[in-house]
């Protein structure tokens, strides 16, 4: 099933259950921008490689890039979202239970950009929706276990896949570049910083505008009354929604989340930032080929870590890795159960 632009905006002028989850959606994506895709900056930005508005514009282009190459070839993760939760046969019901799902992923991703902490919007949407569905059920019934398994892996695998890819790149470049002129090494890192923030935009757009199309897509298909969609085609013109709202809410909010990753939590030198944008990319790639869900967050916060632990361990300020830690661990049960009751008070309400 596929959708043009034009018979989208007749709907979403007709329908107004329509017109509140695209809102909603729209809200989630953004608050995606100020919390996750400032992570793929954060590096260069944080080495003065880039300034932060031309590094926000770099995002922007090569998040959609990212969301349009990997659609093209891979769209499995749209598919692992799209399919994890079943909101059972009724659509309307269903819709109010997504809605009342993005409601509570945006107040749970709002709350915790206000203190800085890079909490995944990934795993933020995962928990959101699948604690919806329950309230929908009653019980698990709603959750597709085979595709939660998935999200699983991908947190064992972000973590530490990252520590140990951020790790190792330090260690190899360091042996490289033993014997070399340290002023040259600058330059040339400098600029590649450059190339490492565009790869981890671009794998940014790959992972994570992939996840928020599979659920834009499900709330268009579900205010349409259809709750059996298994097979549609994905739109050029959502890839480039995704991306220019995700762009747009860098812009607004993400110099707090680079902050706190790119300059707060290591102090890192300029190879080292290209170490940590080589390592985190990768891993995303590996991730984004087998269909797996994985945080960018997650990814590129490890790989920043392994870094700064290449040197000695007292380089990570461990403070702030606990208060990321803390807001990681949190956000399965505090999302899940805030989508939970938002979807019971929004089934009463609507």
């Amino acid at each position: 099933m596929s959708i043009n632009l034009g018979e989208f905006f007749q709907q979403l002028v007709s329908n107004p259950m329509l017109a509140v989850t695209v809102v909603l959606t729209l809200g989630v994506i953004l608050v995606n921008g100020w919390t996750d895709a400032p992570n793929a900056i954060a590096t260069c930005v944080s080495t003065r490689s880039m300034t932060a508005s031309s590094a926000i514009i770099m995002a922007a282009i090569f998040n959609f890039l990212g969301v349009l190459v990997m659609t093209i070839f891979n769209a499995k993760v749209v598919m692992t979202i799209y399919n994890m939760v079943d909101f059972g046969g009724n659509a309307s019901d269903a819709n109010v239970a997504l809605c009342a799902a993005l409601f509570a992923i945006v107040t749970w991703a709002t709350a915790a950009w206000k203190f800085g902490i890079p909490t995944s919007e990934s795993h933020a949407l995962i928990a959101g929706i699948s604690g919806a569905a329950i309230a929908m059920h009653g019980s698990i019934a709603g959750i597709n276990f085979s595709e939660w398994v998935k999200v699983i892996y991908g947190l064992i695998l972000s973590t530490a896949l990252g520590f140990c890819s951020g790790f190792i790149s330090t260690r190899v470049i360091e042996r490289i570049c033993f014997r070399m002129d340290r002023k040259r090494t600058t330059k040339f890192f400098r600029k590649a910083q450059i190339c490492g923030g565009a790869l981890m935009a671009f794998m940014h757009g790959a992972q994570d505008g992939q996840k928020f199309m599979g659920v834009f897509l499900l709330g268009i298909f579900l205010s349409r009354g259809y709750s059996d969609i298994t097979s549609f085609d994905i739109p050029i013109w959502l890839m480039i929604l995704c991306s220019v709202v995700m762009a747009l809410g860098t812009s607004i909010g993400g110099y707090r989340i680079i902050k706190s990753v790119g300059m707060d939590m290591v102090r890192l030198q300029t190879y080292q930032g290209f170490a940590a944008d080589i390592g985190a990319a990768s891993c995303l790639l590996l991730s984004s080929l087998t269909g797996v869900p994985v945080s960018t967050t997650h990814t590129k916060t490890t790989a920043i870590m392994g870094v700064g632990a290449s040197k000695r361990l007292s380089a990570v300020n461990w403070s702030i890795v606990r208060e990321m830690t803390l807001a990681w661990i949190l956000t399965f049960p505090g999302c899940g159960l805030l989508g939970y009751i938002m979807a019971k008070i929004f089934m009463i309400i609507f």
